[in-house]
């Protein structure tokens, strides 16, 4: 009798447990790589029995939404270019870096192959090429710390980059200028990464000189408001779980940005081709109510 009671206080507390993480919050800020993992995570956490708040907000409102315990996860730490931006954070312990999600990662200035074969192929360059280029650097969303990086060189006339202009924009905006200039075979810079589809659609190099701030090869990081991992252990489970590759990002990107397939249908199509990839993902995740998370996820695909 003793023993049953003691399963039943240990089940009620597990429950209550469960009770206090029914709900979780995801930052997407609007990149497509970062859309595609928060879209993973959603499509595996929503079959286990949580509701998933996806909200899109810049990288720095990020941050400070986690710090204040407002969003819960944010899947696209790319370091170390968000280092400036996240390391207060990260030192006040308002942020916690969970797991390295993705490693390879490529993210600085980039030019078609044919303006790099013309000699365009560091910062230092960049000046030489004013006419061309007409003054104009193009970055992605206003607020991102590289765009403020590329603003400080022109401000400071770092390289000759006084008298350029960075563009703010989304990252379809700025797409959108790389693929005219492209098909006109004229000559652009502008911020380049991967994953990404972009490396497969147009034939590009990047540039070295900016390593002080993109750094080399880098990686991506999941981040978490602090606590948030103690508070739902299930579903830290999984995030430090969730590993992706740039093949598989770069793939379902594609189906994203080239082939005009809804985020939820290119991963929920990328999974179902490649099943085995919820193997790792879910080893020792359950369901909200305790069941192996496995076969709840993959019935939610068919599988």
């Amino acid at each position: 009798m003793k023993i049953l009671v003691s399963s039943s206080v240990l089940a009620l507390c597990a429950t209550a447990a469960f009770a206090d993480c029914t709900e979780v919050s995801f930052s997407d800020v609007g990149w497509t790589d970062i859309t595609t993992t928060t879209t993973i995570a959603k499509q595996i956490l929503e079959p286990l029995g949580y509701k998933v708040d996806v909200s899109v907000l810049s990288v720095p409102v990020t941050f400070a939404s986690l710090s204040g315990g407002d969003t819960d996860i944010f899947l696209g730490n790319w370091m170390p270019a968000q280092s400036g931006a996240v390391t207060p954070y990260l030192e006040d312990g308002t942020i916690e870096s969970l797991h390295e999600n993705l490693q390879g990662t490529v993210y600085t200035l980039a030019v078609p192959a044919y303006t790099y074969e013309k000699g365009l192929k560091d910062f230092a360059d960049i000046a030489t090429f004013s006419d061309a280029l007409d003054d104009t650097i193009y970055g992605i969303e206003p607020g991102n710390e590289g765009n403020d990086y590329l603003i400080s060189l022109t401000e400071a006339d770092t390289h000759g980059l006084g008298g350029f202009d960075v563009k703010e924009s989304s990252e379809q905006g700025m797409l959108s200028q790389v693929r005219r200039a492209y098909d006109k075979n004229e000559d652009i810079v502008f911020l380049g990464w991967a994953p990404h589809p972009m490396n497969v659609e147009f034939d590009l190099e990047y540039l070295t000189g900016g390593e002080d701030f993109f750094g080399g090869v880098g990686v991506v990081n999941t981040l978490t408001r602090t606590g948030f991992a103690q508070e739902c252990p299930n579903v830290g489970k999984l995030l430090t779980n969730l590993d992706f590759t740039v093949e598989m990002e770069s793939q379902i990107m594609g189906a994203i940005l080239t082939d005009g397939e809804d985020a939820d249908d290119a991963v929920s199509a990328y999974i179902t081709a490649n099943p085995g990839v919820l193997d790792a993902w879910l080893e020792g995740v359950t369901t909200l109510e305790g069941d192996a998370g496995l076969p709840a996820v993959k019935a939610a695909y068919g599988l």
